[in-house]
């Protein structure tokens, strides 16, 4: 049997707000996998077991990109050790150059974009002197380099979220308030049809699981769960969201009364789906206390 430690309970209950003993069944239920120990408690204690699901553990910033015309865009992101260089002039500078290259040079990949001619030298040479400057490793982990059907908008907040919209229609704030709703809900999609399915079929396994506990009938469960599906695709989905400004409408009916619509977006959050090492600096300590105490002896 896999040992649960503390550790694991903790960063369980970080994610999901679960009493520390529920963290802890589930975890032994699902013999140390961190992930099937969350879907066993989103099946017990339901949604608020994906509390904090998305909390992003990496540092950096999101740059956007737009040319004059709004028909050519990028969105990079550049991440770095702390959110102290986050904040640096240099760093920020660096970060909304990268965007600037990305859509005027095109470059195939991340790795490529470190040979590209930028401030006297390299991409690379400039991001090495940055980082002996600033006494922190820094690097470029992904880009999206886009040509608008229509034109393009975008929206930064905090640096932290970035996003990019293709929409048409005459109103430009429509664009604008379309990648401000992005930025606050985190759409997965555009429809439906967009979803992952993966992530279609963990939401089926969790309304089953939910639906076989109840004890309902098999026919009624079958409905529990595709009611189930149904709600988390429109949860999920830009188009069927109700707009942050008017709940009453969604996203889809505010585009039409405005004549407008969306073909695509981008959506990048710092950090998002990366694993940050957590030092429990209490426990260095005595780490270090007891390795002096014993090299004294």
């Amino acid at each position: 049997m896999a040992e649960i430690t503390a550790g694991m309970v903790k960063e369980l209950r970080e994610k999901t707000d679960a009493p520390m003993m529920e963290c802890k069944k589930a975890l032994t239920e699902a013999a140390g996998d961190m992930a099937k120990a969350e879907e066993i408690l989103r099946v017990r204690l339901g949604n608020k077991a994906s509390k904090a699901s998305a909390r992003v553990t990496a540092e950096g910033l999101v740059g956007v990109f737009i040319s004059a015309d709004g028909k050519l865009g990028s969105i990079v992101e550049v991440n770095c050790e702390t959110d102290f260089v986050a904040k640096n002039d240099d760093f920020i500078k660096f970060v909304n150059d990268m965007a600037q290259l990305v859509a005027e040079s095109n470059p195939a990949s991340v790795e490529a974009i470190g040979s590209l001619a930028y401030a006297g030298g390299t991409v690379d040479s400039v991001r090495s002197a940055l980082v002996g400057k600033i006494g922190e490793n820094m690097s470029i982990r992904r880009f999206e380099r886009v040509s608008a059907a229509g034109r393009l908008a975008s929206y930064v907040h905090s640096g932290k979220i970035g996003v990019l919209v293709d929409f048409t229609g005459a109103d430009e704030a429509v664009g604008k308030d379309v990648a401000m709703h992005i930025a606050a809900t985190k759409p997965k999609a555009l429809d439906s049809t967009g979803v992952p399915a993966e992530d279609v079929e963990r939401e089926r396994s969790v309304a089953m699981a939910k639906a076989t506990e109840s004890g309902k009938p098999a026919e009624i469960a079958a409905k529990m769960v595709e009611g189930s599906v149904q709600k988390y695709l429109k949860e999920v989905a830009l188009l069927s969201q109700p707009f942050v400004k008017d709940d009453k409408l969604t996203v889809e009916a505010m585009l039409k009364s405005k004549g407008s619509s969306v073909s695509r977006f981008v959506l990048y959050v710092v950090g998002e789906g990366i694993e940050k090492k957590v030092n429990d600096f209490a426990a260095e300590v005595a780490a270090q206390a007891a390795a002096a105490a014993a090299a004294a002896k």
